[in-house]
């Protein structure tokens, strides 16, 4: 039995990584777990721990440990660090000894789709054999790609055998945000239901509602959502990110928002994309002179 099935024993835990709800991946109780199933659910609960901000201690867990999977953890866990280079090493080495393995798989692409080697990630990953994770990784990579269109094939694919996952209805919810109309309200249902659901809330899925309320033009419920966010973790940069978005789309100030992201996340993606727009800016506008009417 598939251990992440609706009836297998790692359901709970699986879906609470897969929903943002870290802290209860960590606390979840796995003393009653069958043998074949500790391995898994340590490595959900490495996952998180990293995800959290536990690199160091997740690292210090697994070294010297032989298992691929923990050893792929190990290379998460350096990458987080910042030591890209060494977590590429440990992948590499593994997707040549392990490639079979669905958590060197998942774990390495991912570490791979961060040290920016896409096809490398995807190449790894397309070795799996029926895993959501991987394929909702794949989803990511093809999105990150602007390549819709891989992303739509890979989620209709799954969706013919996985029928209603949570992780399916996840990617589809990310496809639907790339793809815009109707899509925009269905992504928002599946966001809204985990967000404000008690049981599956946490406050990257309440980020992903405020995004669903953003391409839907409702901006004063898209704040409450990021508000929501901010008052769970007041440091989590994806609800300040948005949150710069949100003040520049409503005609604010958003300077607040771009100097606390900057104190959170010096290298988030939209501070680097604001900074090499700008680059191009300045060289754009260099190249003209203004003229004076005599």
């Amino acid at each position: 039995m598939d251990p992440y099935s609706a009836e297998g024993e790692l359901i709970n835990i699986h879906n609470h990584f897969h929903q943002g709800q870290y802290q209860e991946v960590v606390d979840y109780g796995v003393s009653t777990l069958s043998s074949e199933n500790e391995l898994p659910a340590r490595v959900l609960q490495l996952r998180a721990r990293i995800a959290l901000g536990q690199a160091e201690d997740a690292l210090a867990d697994v070294t010297g440990e032989k298992e691929p999977e923990l050893q792929a953890i190990a290379a998460l866990a350096e990458q987080a660090l910042g030591n890209s280079d060494k977590a590429v090493g440990i992948i590499e080495k593994l997707a040549e000894s392990a490639a079979g393995n669905t958590t060197v798989q998942v774990v390495g692409g991912t570490v791979l789709q961060a040290a920016g080697k896409s096809e490398e990630a995807l190449a790894l990953l397309s070795q799996h054999q029926g895993s959501l994770d991987a394929v909702a990784l794949i989803v990511q990579i093809h999105l990150q790609q602007n390549r819709n269109d891989l992303a739509v094939k890979e989620v209709t694919a799954a969706r013919r055998w996985a029928q209603d996952s949570l992780l399916v209805n996840l990617a589809e919810s990310w496809v639907g945000l790339r793809l815009g109309g109707e899509k925009y309200q269905q992504a928002f249902y599946v966001f809204e239901e985990l967000a404000q659901a008690p049981a599956t809330s946490s406050v990257r899925s309440l980020v992903s509602q405020a995004v669903a309320e953003l391409h839907l033009g409702r901006t004063e419920e898209a704040q409450a959502a990021l508000d929501q966010a901010l008052k769970k973790e007041p440091k989590f940069a994806e609800a300040i990110a948005n949150l710069l978005v949100l003040n520049v789309i409503a005609g604010k100030d958003g300077a607040e928002q771009k100097t606390l992201l900057e104190a959170t996340d010096a290298q988030h993606p939209l501070l680097v994309d604001l900074a090499e727009k700008s680059d191009l800016f300045d060289k754009a506008a260099s190249k003209y002179s203004a003229k004076v009417s005599a």
